[in-house]
């Protein structure tokens, strides 16, 4: 499910506050796409996740609320409320709520 994010330019917001849970569900908002890169929030329900995949970019996730586990290269690492992980460009990785969780995802994109 995704979230139209309206302007949050100029604001001061919660983060935690701009995704909500959904049952069964991963909801994602964008919060800033541009070419160099991206901000996006997940709220991953209960036992939801994304499937292996690999990206061309470095990419910062920050646990916002609960615990997931994040597989990288077949290790898998527990990540709480509050730590954060930065998954390598180019190996396979994949995310699971072991309890629901919300995260921020920041990509930047170079060369």
């Amino acid at each position: 499910m995704y979230l139209k994010s309206e302007n949050l330019l100029g604001q001061v917001s919660l983060l935690s506050g701009l995704v909500e849970y959904q049952p069964g569900a991963v909801v994602s908002r964008t919060l800033i796409d541009k070419s160099a890169g991206t901000v996006t929030l997940f709220a991953f329900d209960n036992g939801q996740g994304l499937s292996e995949h690999t990206t061309p970019f470095d990419a910062l996730v920050y646990i916002l609320d609960g615990e997931a586990e994040i597989t990288i290269s077949g290790q898998p690492l527990r990540v709480k409320k509050e730590e954060m992980l930065i998954m390598p460009a180019n190996q396979p990785h994949a995310l699971k709520a072991v309890k629901r969780f919300k995260m921020m995802l920041v990509m930047i994109k170079s060369v």
